[in-house]
């Protein structure tokens, strides 16, 4: 039996309009996979270039815990592991972990990245004015949960401090974010030059809190 012309013609046109939103479903659903799969793969590196960078924060901080005790020294040495000043602390447990920043703290405020207050992470560095003589002289590790990992005062040494409303957020002057954003790719190196210089002779001035701070 033959189909008259006209219903041909309809079914044609029928055949034809269902291949082409089949053909532009199937389009579609291919470009909406393949940005999803370029998404993804965005995603992935992102967290892992985060993730380096949480790993690496982890380790320093775990690294200065070890420390917790030991005590307070003005001028310490660089390899000195039995005495400590603020950034000789802070230089040690970040060269551990393949990061090289300077000795001091004045130093230590100018490498790499500054932080507002507001935006601090596990790992980033956070300097004082505790003197309130306009020259840094304390630095001190952030944790995390708004407290920090350093040293200061003979009979205190390393030791864990909440940061909010003490004397180093009252005279905190910046923060600092050395490490590396991409860590995972150059192993934590950064290009610092490693100064000797100390921090300047600790205050004997104290402070509201009745506590000397260096």
């Amino acid at each position: 039996m033959k189909y008259p012309i006209a219903k041909y013609k309809f079914n044609k046109v029928v055949l034809g309009a269902t291949l082409g939103l089949t053909i532009a479903f199937s389009a579609g659903t291919m470009f909406a996979d393949g940005h999803a799969a370029h998404a993804a793969a965005a995603a992935v590196q992102t967290t892992a270039a985060n993730g380096a960078a949480h790993s690496i924060a982890d380790d320093v901080i775990a690294v200065g815990k070890k420390f917790m005790g030991v005590r307070y020294l003005y001028g310490a040495e660089s390899d000195r592991t039995d005495a400590f000043d603020c950034s000789s602390f802070t230089q040690y447990v970040f060269n551990q972990n393949g990061i090289s920043i300077p000795r001091s703290s004045r130093q230590q405020a100018q490498v790499g990245v500054y932080v507002p207050k507001s935006q601090l992470q596990a790992g980033d560095l956070i300097f004082s004015d505790t003197n309130r003589d306009g020259v840094i002289n304390h630095v001190s590790l952030y944790i995390g949960d708004g407290k920090i990992l350093h040293t200061y005062r003979v009979g205190i040494g390393v030791t864990i401090s909440e940061f909010e409303g003490s004397t180093w957020d009252k005279t905190y002057v910046t923060a600092r974010r050395v490490i590396p954003a991409d860590a995972s790719s150059d192993n934590g190196q950064s290009q610092t030059d490693q100064a000797t210089t100390t921090d300047d002779k600790e205050s004997t001035d104290m402070n509201d809190s009745g506590l000397f701070f260096y």
